[in-house]
């Protein structure tokens, strides 16, 4: 006989704070659940049992109608920056921490459930979400994780059987979301700015356990934490940047202690190259825009740094010393990270002087010629190193293609001074550019089709595509393709 499907047994390791990190909520059951996505391969690394997800019971406890007993639901408390606009008190306004799994590579990482209903932080919202924000959020999230980019992950996903109102009615959707932890730059922010030492503490050291435990007891390992938090975002961000990825809202309640990108809202990818570019709707003065991004994570980790000022020395002066010292590491933890990468993906390995102003030249004349940045990259790994006679799959990209010629002339140069195999050069250009992202036409046709029929078929299809972003796949290369000027998305939204 078959082995009888088993629930997950939660622990609560946040849940074992003080009552002020979060009030305990329960969910709002729905009418009509039903399982429209499961991620079967991330349930079995986190030591779940799919089937019984995919079950009456599993499906059940997605939808937030019926909680294990082992689950301890919460919502979050914190605050955050927004816009540069201080706001006292956030928190998770639709969503509830179920508690935690120990994976099977011994992490312990968060099940949360998005969309469930209100909390006494949902500030007069329902606390529900369209179906809209759930796919794109699946989406989004199981693209990157397929870039190798740190990220939450989407473990599952239910329609509701029910309404939300927001322009016009839209069918309802529950996300459930996977995350080393949810502890934000605003959760420190919450308390930091009520003067609660005590609790900025305590939660220093939640996290300094939970992730840094190698870091051990003594005070020193306060500043410590404070660097591996500033050389994970640097590295984020400059993994973001390599693929044209666009955030959209890097308010600092949206940025994870963890390293993870997290809350995807009105995130974009770049198609025609273009460094200003901004896809938040609200985003009018381009603060989140894409060559923005560096800065505002920094500035992000400065107000982190405020924050826990008191744990880096007794003497105030020693503290902001201590955190300026820290912070002015970033900029270049950053460019270390990105240029290396930016590099790699031109396909040089013996790293020399003008090879960053190379690549760098590149980026130039694809926003001057409006290039297409995934596909110019990409198709620059099929490029001879020899012979130009074949450029014109990259060349034919630029608006005027003697732009790529003068500077193919240099990169062959370049090439020619590395003693390297060319479909060695070629693999390893195709193993760090890919050929698929998650293009905003794209999201939008599968968020329609979800919307308007309950179809998630081109979700689904869509999905398979993203999970193999570096292999060719003709058969889907439709996939590929830039949009039509007709089904260019230029702008997203929150997803609320």
């Amino acid at each position: 006989m078959p082995p009888t499907p088993t629930p997950p047994s939660f622990e609560h390791s946040y849940g074992r704070l003080p009552g002020e990190f979060f009030a305990r909520v329960q969910p709002q059951p729905v009418a009509g659940p039903e399982l429209f996505a499961l991620n079967r391969p991330l349930a079995e690394s986190l030591g779940l049992d799919p089937d019984w997800l995919a079950g009456p019971d599993g499906v059940a406890m997605l939808a937030g109608n019926r909680i294990p007993d082992t689950a301890g639901p919460l919502a979050m408390a914190y605050a955050g920056h927004q816009f540069a606009n201080w706001v006292p008190q956030l928190g998770d306004g639709r969503a509830m921490l179920l508690g935690e799994v120990v994976d099977r590579d011994g992490k312990r990482r968060d099940l949360q459930l998005k969309g469930s209903g209100p909390t006494p932080f949902s500030r007069g919202g329902d606390g529900r979400s369209s179906i809209g924000p759930v796919v794109r959020e699946y989406l989004g999230s199981e693209a990157m994780h397929a870039l190798g980019i740190r990220t939450t992950r989407a473990l599952a996903a239910i329609s509701t059987g029910e309404k939300v109102f927001r322009n016009q009615p839209e069918p309802g959707g529950i996300l459930c979301r996977v995350a080393s932890s949810h502890v934000r730059v605003g959760t420190f922010e919450y308390f930091a700015r009520q003067g609660r030492r005590n609790e900025v503490r305590t939660l220093a050291d939640y996290v300094i356990d939970r992730h840094w435990p190698e870091l051990g007891e003594a005070d020193a390992r306060y500043a410590a934490w404070l660097e591996r938090v500033i050389e994970g975002q640097a590295d984020l961000v400059a993994s973001w940047m390599l693929v044209g990825f666009v955030h959209g809202v890097m308010n600092t309640d949206n940025c994870s202690i963890a390293g993870e990108t997290i809350d995807y809202g009105p995130f974009g990818y770049v198609d025609a190259f273009d460094p200003g570019t901004v896809y938040s709707f609200i985003d009018r003065r381009g603060r989140y825009a894409f060559n923005q991004q560096p800065g505002i994570a920094q500035w992000n980790l400065a107000r982190l740094a405020e924050c826990v000022l008191p744990l880096l020395a007794d003497e105030p002066e020693q503290a902001l010393e201590t955190a300026n010292a820290l912070i002015a590491k970033y900029p270049a933890r950053f460019e270390s990270r990105f240029h290396a990468g930016l590099v790699a993906k031109i396909g040089l390995t013996e790293r020399r002087e003008g090879d960053v102003e190379l690549a760098m030249d590149l980026l130039d004349r694809m926003a001057a010629n409006k290039a297409d940045m995934t596909l110019t990259f990409r198709r620059l790994g099929d490029l001879s190193a020899t012979d130009p006679s074949e450029d014109g799959p990259v060349r034919d990209g630029f608006e005027q293609p003697e732009a790529f010629d003068a500077w193919a002339v240099r990169w062959r140069e370049r090439l020619a001074a590395e003693a390297r195999d060319d479909s060695e050069r070629r693999a390893a250009m195709h193993a760090i550019n890919p050929a698929f992202i998650l293009r905003n036409h794209l999201a939008q046709q599968a968020v329609d089709a979800a919307i308007e029929r309950l179809d998630f078929e081109p979700m689904h299809r869509l999905g398979r595509v993203l999970s193999r972003p570096f292999e060719d796949q003709p058969e889907n290369a439709d996939f590929a393709r830039p949009p039509k000027p007709s089904e260019q998305v230029l702008t997203t939204f929150c997803g609320t």
